[in-house]
């Protein structure tokens, strides 16, 4: 995201934490044995490595995804980085990771990837793939880990990396090095990412550091929003309203964020949109709908200041996007309307404080843009049934009436947006 103001210069990474001391009993004992896979795919027991874990000096892993998709991988990181305590570990992800890698104490470095011809998480600069891999094949990495998913394309492109050994997950159809078989698990097709890739760690016989996120937010950060938008510091306080997903067919429609909106404000808040500069024209369709006021911060937050901005928050509303996993790793309230993901993967793991509304559709999980079915799984969730969470979630602020939205108040749209 850009940033409408002059960022302060951010702090030096925190020194790393030692997470060993708040896992009763792994003390004196992480770097003494062998790494190991206690069970491949098909079920037999696989021996050590042939390399000790205090030997094993640089780790690659690669994980290029998008902002929630790495919030997930974290707790794989950390227990790696507890596993191997010695080992310098290099984050392999997308140019946009950069900021996350440099504050996360699990991370030692950040190497930029271009991108690879099947992978749709960027556009591939095929001109830098030649010398992407020549630098990272000159590091000559101790362990290549493969974080990324089932493999069918990444564990070509993690084995080409040439690190002396390789570890990973490998779908039903992916290929894995002969010489470094044993040392890949078969990727789940089910369950909590998280779950799905703490297995690896896990087999590799990494000691468990928990499932929680980490999204560093520190003192700078609160001072930038503050200068940015001074509100975030004032008497009242202020709700987040994300109504932008990376693909079309995973939004809310506009006019009933819109409709939430406004009863958020009609029960006392200051409303505050989120989104990137690309998604303002979505963020003015929004409030153009709207009764009542709102502050945009559209395109002018960076990746800390928005976290700060999520973390001072009474909650966010938002879709099933990066930001609903900012809220998760920094415990502030969300409601999350999901349409089309896949709840059990991806929502966040504290239904309490995090709420996830979706209606089940025959061709959920959907991987499409634009939705050919006019969005069933999105006109599904209504607008009172949003209300009704929020009146859960969130107390009225002040003297303000808890007003209730008359049903049919919000038309049901498919294409395209109209006014209430």
């Amino acid at each position: 995201m850009s940033t409408a103001i002059e960022t302060p210069r951010r702090e030096p990474k925190a020194k790393r934490p030692d997470f060993a001391k708040v896992s009763p009993g792994r003390e004196g004992r992480l770097v003494s044995r062998p790494l190991s896979i206690r069970h491949n795919e098909r079920g037999g027991e696989l021996g050590p490595l042939p390399t000790r874990p205090e030997r094993i000096r640089s780790v690659a892993v690669f994980r290029a995804l998008v902002l929630g998709d790495l919030l997930c991988a974290v707790p794989a990181l950390r227990a790696l980085r507890v596993g191997l305590p010695e080992a310098s570990i290099a984050l392999v992800g997308l140019p946009w990771a950069r900021e996350l890698a440099s504050r996360l104490s699990c991370v030692d470095e950040f190497i930029e990837f271009p991108g690879y011809p099947g992978l749709p998480e960027s556009v591939c600069d095929v001109s830098a793939v030649p010398s992407f891999l020549a630098g990272i094949q000159a590091r000559r990495f101790d362990l290549a880990i493969q974080l990324h998913g089932a493999g069918t394309i990444t564990n070509p492109l993690v084995a080409a990396f040439g690190a002396r050994r390789m570890a990973g997950f490998r779908g039903t159809s992916a290929w894995a090095p002969d010489a470094d078989d044993g040392f890949f698990i078969r990727w789940a097709e089910t369950g909590h990412e998280i779950d799905r890739l703490l297995a690896l760690p896990r087999a590799l016989g990494m000691p468990e550091t928990g499932r929680g996120l980490e999204f560093p937010v520190n003192d700078a950060d609160r001072d930038a929003l503050a200068q940015l938008w001074p509100g975030a510091r004032g008497s009242r306080p202020y709700i987040c309203v994300h109504p932008g997903a990376q693909l079309a067919s995973r939004r809310w429609m506009p006019h009933r964020f819109a409709a939430v909106a406004d009863a958020l404000a009609e029960r006392g808040y200051v409303i505050v949109m989120t989104g990137s500069a690309s998604e303002q024209p979505l963020i003015a369709t929004v409030a153009a709908v709207m009764h009542h006021p709102a502050v945009s911060l559209a395109g002018r937050t960076d990746l800390w200041t928005l976290g700060a901005l999520i973390e001072g928050a009474a909650g966010i509303v938002c879709n099933d996007t990066g930001v609903s996993h900012i809220a998760s790793a920094l415990g502030t309230h969300s409601v999350i309307v999901s349409c089309g993901g896949d709840v059990a993967r991806w929502a966040p793991l504290d239904a309490t404080r995090h709420r996830v509304l979706w209606a089940p559709m025959p061709c959920r999980p959907c991987q499409l843009a634009l939705c050919p079915e006019v969005w069933g799984c999105a006109a599904a969730i209504s607008v009172n049934e949003v209300v009704d969470v929020v009146d859960e979630m969130w107390p009225r602020v002040g003297s303000a009436t808890n007003v209730r939205l008359p049903a049919g108040t919000v038309p049901r749209l498919t294409f395209g947006y109209s006014p209430r």
